[in-house]
């Protein structure tokens, strides 16, 4: 009997690493998606490639140019990665890109759509990073319903399911579960602004929560430059 399909947005990071993982321990055949849409660096491309590689899946990467409007630290010259600030937010942050996700599961859907897939997986989050709105579970489940009526899938009888096995967890408890099921996260990047060399600022917010979620398990993030 054929396997499931399902589409995975894989952007490289500790989280979508992890969300691959599952899907995959899920016993879904997994296709993954990627976005080449202008941000700071390549680099998070590369892991994304080295994961899907690792996991035995193709992954598809769609260009597009965010840059043309901005708006964000990742998406612009003009507005500087903060550094040191703990990534504690209440309000979205300038890291934040305007409706970045909304976009990427519209991508994904289309994707979905043509291989016959009914199943997308996301790695959001709304225990960490909660100022981000496309990371919480209202978008999720709004965007599951839009996706099912702007589809084939409602004159077909079916619907989309939107995936986000990630949304309650800490990040401690996302590693754990990474690497119950043998996730490599030394092949993963989440860094805003990496040094030149490839690695991580260890500064940035999302530097600072995988430093954080993995000393709280007694480890060392195995990204970071060896010392």
């Amino acid at each position: 009997m054929d396997k499931q399909k399902a589409v995975i947005l894989l952007s490289g990071g500790l989280d979508s690493a992890t969300c691959l993982a599952i899907a995959q321990s899920e016993g879904y055949d997994v296709y993954g998606v990627t976005f080449d849409y202008g941000q700071r660096h390549n680099i998070e491309l590369d892991a994304a490639k080295r994961i899907a590689d690792r996991a035995g899946i193709p992954l598809l990467t769609i260009r597009f140019d965010m840059r043309l409007w901005g708006g964000s630290a990742l998406t612009s010259d003009e507005i500087n990665v903060p550094h040191g600030e703990g990534g504690d937010h209440e309000t979205a942050p300038v890291t934040y890109v305007p409706a970045r996700n909304l976009i990427f599961l519209s991508f994904g859907v289309s994707y979905a759509e043509t291989l016959g897939a009914k199943d997308i997986f996301i790695g959001v989050n709304s225990m960490d990073y909660s100022g981000y709105p496309d990371c919480r579970d209202a978008f999720v489940k709004a965007f599951q319903q839009t996706a099912t009526l702007g589809t084939k899938a409602i004159d077909e009888n079916w619907q989309f399911n939107i995936h986000a096995p990630l949304q309650y967890m800490k990040k401690s408890e996302i590693i754990t579960r990474g690497m119950e099921l043998g996730v490599d996260y030394s092949m993963t990047h989440s860094c805003y602004s990496p040094d030149p060399d490839g690695f991580p600022c260890e500064e940035c917010d999302s530097c600072t929560l995988r430093i954080r979620a993995f000393a709280e398990l007694g480890m060392r993030d195995p990204a970071l430059r060896k010392r």
